[in-house]
């Protein structure tokens, strides 16, 4: 990999005309030989791209089940519809639009990067990669939980413990392998995990009685419950973007690749959620994680309960290895911006960046001991933090750039762009405040050192005690240092 110095790039940066801020080319990452990546290896196509997006959003209805228990059938499916139109749809179509205008691994890194300058990019990098490695933690305890009715000892103690890194450890290797294999992974895993919801929804129809669709019951509402659930379940959709140097023409592929994931994963909560709601007696305590596979006893029998706990299982390890992949390349992205040290930037024989998904397994490891309630506040508070740069890098680079190349570009003017982020920043304000007091100081906390550490990185760059460049194929973005050793850059 071609690399420039760190301070000579920033310094060129500071000079460039405004006009020439608006010109940002990716010619030398996107005019390569088609389905190629720069270091040889296959790029990643629509399909496994569909099921990487999937995965990375939801990996199936497990765990929608919270969401009845915390406000009824109603409100559960009301609540998809709506967070799916004022939040997942804003988010994937800024991540179109931001993804094609910078299709580099970083994504959501370098939008707000080019936005704010390198110390919030790099606070958006560090909230988000957090997030998400907590977030990941998740995956190994929830497949022990399914599988520990047939393997009791797995329920604690030291086989648990074992078991949770041998399945770190053999999902870490399947990502160093390659990510066209985690893609076509992920596509054979969503398939086997969607077909029992199908053949359930199928088998619900003659038994469904619309009435119960009509329960609800508002002076008995788990708010808290029930938006991180609608929350934890519905969002996500930018971390596609930091993969988005490894997708085959990506300008063209990610838009597309988005809208169809958009109805696969909506469509996926919603089916189960109006038939199984409708087809078996509502009792709101019993509708907790996994109970999906008690419907599927009810309707099915037995048969059908294993094949949809197996989907559960390894529906889990989809999730991982998709989770790790964005995990993995942000960091790779962050370094060949200069951000992280070089050594970040190294990538494997099968072109995986080798550094990015040891520290992304280390921090699995490390946070696997949180609960599943722990897990889903916190990471949902730093994600609120990363939405709110991703924002308001958006509608700025909107408002400076507005002829930037943006070869997706959402058909609304600025004033359409700020209306439409207004609901899901309400959103973002309403989760947050109902974070615990417990999240809330360790999210905080977390996001405190982020603002500790970027300033280090420069002290060491500036020391010399370890290296950082800038990749020579990646263009330079429209931001400027007003000194070489400031840590908060202005836009130009």
């Amino acid at each position: 990999m071609k690399l420039r110095n760190t301070a000579i790039t920033r310094a060129n940066s500071a000079c460039l005309p405004m006009e020439d801020c608006v010109g940002i080319k990716y010619s030398s990452v996107n005019e390569r030989e088609e389905g190629k990546g720069g270091h040889g290896v296959p790029k990643v196509s629509i399909i496994p791209l569909i099921f990487l997006i999937f995965y990375e959003v939801s990996g199936g209805p497990f765990g929608i089940e919270d969401s009845v228990k915390a406000a009824g059938p109603l409100l559960a499916i009301a609540g998809f519809l709506l967070f799916a139109l004022i939040w997942s749809v804003p988010e994937a179509l800024i991540t179109a639009e931001m993804g094609t205008m910078f299709p580099e691994n970083g994504g959501y890194v370098v939008w707000v990067s080019s936005a704010l300058g390198p110390f919030w990019g790099f606070q958006q990098g560090w909230a988000k990669w957090l997030s998400g490695v907590i977030d990941n933690a998740l995956y190994p305890v929830l497949f022990l939980d399914y599988v520990k009715s047939s393997i009791p000892a797995l329920g604690g103690g030291l086989p648990r413990t074992l078991a949770v890194l041998i399945l770190t450890v053999a999902l870490t290797y399947m990502n160093y392998r390659g990510l066209t294999i985690v893609g076509w992974v992920a596509v054979f895993l969503g398939v086997f995990s969607l077909l029992p919801f199908f053949v359930m929804g199928l088998i619900a129809i003659p038994r469904i009685e619309p009435s119960r669709w009509l329960e609800m019951d508002l002076g008995n509402v788990n708010w808290g419950l029930y938006l991180n659930t609608l929350f934890w379940n519905l969002n996500y959709w930018d971390s596609i973007s930091t993969l988005a140097g490894e997708v085959e023409n990506p300008k063209r592929t990610l838009p597309r690749a988005l809208s169809y994931a958009l109805v696969l994963v909506v469509g996926g909560y919603l089916y189960p959620l109006i038939t199984c709601t409708a087809a078996v007696p509502v009792v709101r305590e019993f509708w907790t994680d996994g109970y999906f596979s008690d419907v599927a006893r009810i309707l099915g029998g037995f048969w059908l309960h294993s094949w949809l706990q197996a989907a559960a299982a390894l529906s889990n390890m989809g999730n991982f290895v998709t989770e790790m992949s964005s995990d993995s390349y942000q960091l790779l992205g962050m370094a060949e911006r200069g951000m992280l040290p070089e050594f970040f930037a190294k990538r494997s024989r099968y072109g995986t960046p080798l550094i990015g998904i040891m520290f992304s397994a280390f921090g699995v490891v490390l946070l696997s001991w949180m609960s599943f309630q722990e897990i889903i506040a916190a990471e949902n508070y730093l994600y609120c933090f990363g939405m709110i740069l991703e924002f308001i890098a958006f509608i700025k680079l909107r408002v400076v750039h507005p002829n930037a190349s943006r070869p997706y570009k959402i058909p609304l003017g600025t004033i359409g762009a700020v209306l439409m982020i207004i609901p899901p920043t309400i959103l973002i304000v309403v989760v947050m405040m109902l974070a615990s007091f417990k999240v809330m100081v360790v999210s905080i906390m977390a996001m405190l050192v982020g603002f500790v550490l970027q300033p280090a990185l420069v002290y060491v760059e500036k020391r010399r005690w370890l290296k950082f460049s800038i990749s020579a194929e990646l263009p330079d973005l429209p931001y400027s240092n007003v000194e070489e050793d400031s840590t908060i850059p202005l836009v130009c």
